[in-house]
């Protein structure tokens, strides 16, 4: 299969998951296939839904939609460019998928296809319906991607090299399993913000989508906030004010209501809006309902701290002109070349030829 028709066979890939990015979603009968998938795809976000009670509707949907458009032409041809993946020799690449937001996987499993490679998956049991039904989408639209495509519940085998993510605890097993293959090991990574406070209306309005979005569990939100000393916490409940209707998910409200008690009885000082409580911290990664922040003095010491602490650190959300910093609003949109770790999964599988 050339590589062409990789690209081609995710283009279309995209056009069928944009059909399903809002419950409004319609039917658009120049989708190639369609008459067979898309009333499955339907079902299918409804037994996710129903599987993973933070798989809501509303972040299924958000999920389809940042897939769809990032899997244009345009993008998957500027991800490709700068690689020579005209003569591959393939390999059996298994992969071991987190389960904490809609498709998090995705990105790896393309990875291996677009460089001609085999797959070999094993789904976490939190997000098991979505991807190997578009798997069988992408063989209709393509058939020489079936021998290119497994997926096993049992002990991976027979494979020439692992990406594998998951928690800290998890990846020590990772390490004692596969760390004698080829290997990509991922861990515990949060995101965090700096701000300023000279950020606009409209930026702390963003800032609410990147620690909101998906209940905050990805990587990619923003667990932890670092403000200047004086700063007017005003700024920051009105801005994610619009995320309040979150506190009607009953899991959520469930851990929301848990860490406030927790951190009461302990007698730690909270700032509390009903819907978030924000706790002085130094650590990073945060519970759910729950940022952690801290008061800087002088934004130099930020930038050191990120420095030393990078092997912790997915994203910063600043306008402060921190080194790699991306704009408010902007984690839960990567881009195909925004690799998790910043670890460019393209060149470790070309490495392996």
């Amino acid at each position: 299969m050339q590589l062409e028709q990789r690209i081609n066979a995710f283009v279309t890939l995209g056009q069928f998951l944009g059909q399903f990015t809002s419950n409004e979603s319609v039917k658009n009968i120049n989708i190639l296939h369609n008459e067979v998938f898309y009333d499955k795809m339907l079902m299918q976000l409804e037994l996710a839904k129903n599987h993973n009670g933070w798989f809501t509707s509303d972040n299924l949907f958000f999920a389809c939609k940042s897939w769809s458009e990032v899997l244009s032409n345009e993008n998957i041809k500027q991800w490709v460019k700068k690689y020579n993946l005209a003569e591959i020799k393939p390999k059996v690449i298994g992969i071991i998928m987190a389960g904490n937001i809609p498709l998090v996987g995705l990105h790896d499993f393309l990875s291996v296809l677009i460089t001609g490679n085999k797959v070999l998956v094993k789904l976490s049991t939190k997000d098991k319906q979505l991807l190997p039904f578009l798997a069988n989408y992408l063989v209709n639209v393509e058939p020489d991607f079936e021998e290119l495509i497994e997926f096993t519940e049992g002990k991976l085998i027979n494979f020439d090299a692992i990406i594998a993510t998951g928690s800290n605890n998890t990846a020590r097993y990772f390490d004692y399993y596969f760390g004698k293959y080829p290997h990509i090991i991922r861990k515990n990574r949060n995101s965090l913000a700096i701000l300023t406070g000279n950020e606009t209306p409209q930026q702390m309005a963003a800032l609410s989508d990147d620690i909101f979005r998906y209940f905050g569990l990805g990587c990619r939100n923003v667990s932890k906030i670092f403000i200047p000393k004086d700063y007017d916490m005003d700024l920051f409940f009105n801005g994610i004010f619009s995320w309040k209707n979150i506190i009607n998910c009953n899991k959520y409200i469930n851990n929301y209501d848990y860490n406030k008690a927790v951190y009461l009885m302990s007698n730690f000082a909270l700032l509390d809006n009903e819907f978030l409580l924000l706790k002085e911290d130094t650590g990073y990664s945060s519970p759910i309902s729950v940022v952690f922040y801290e008061v800087y003095s002088d934004i130099s010491t930020i930038k050191y701290r990120i420095e030393t602490d990078n092997e912790f650190i997915q994203c910063v959300v600043s306008q402060a002109g921190i080194e790699n910093e991306i704009a408010f609003g902007t984690t839960q949109y990567p881009n195909l070349w925004d690799y998790a770790d910043g670890v460019d999964t393209i060149e470790f599988l070309l490495k392996l030829s």
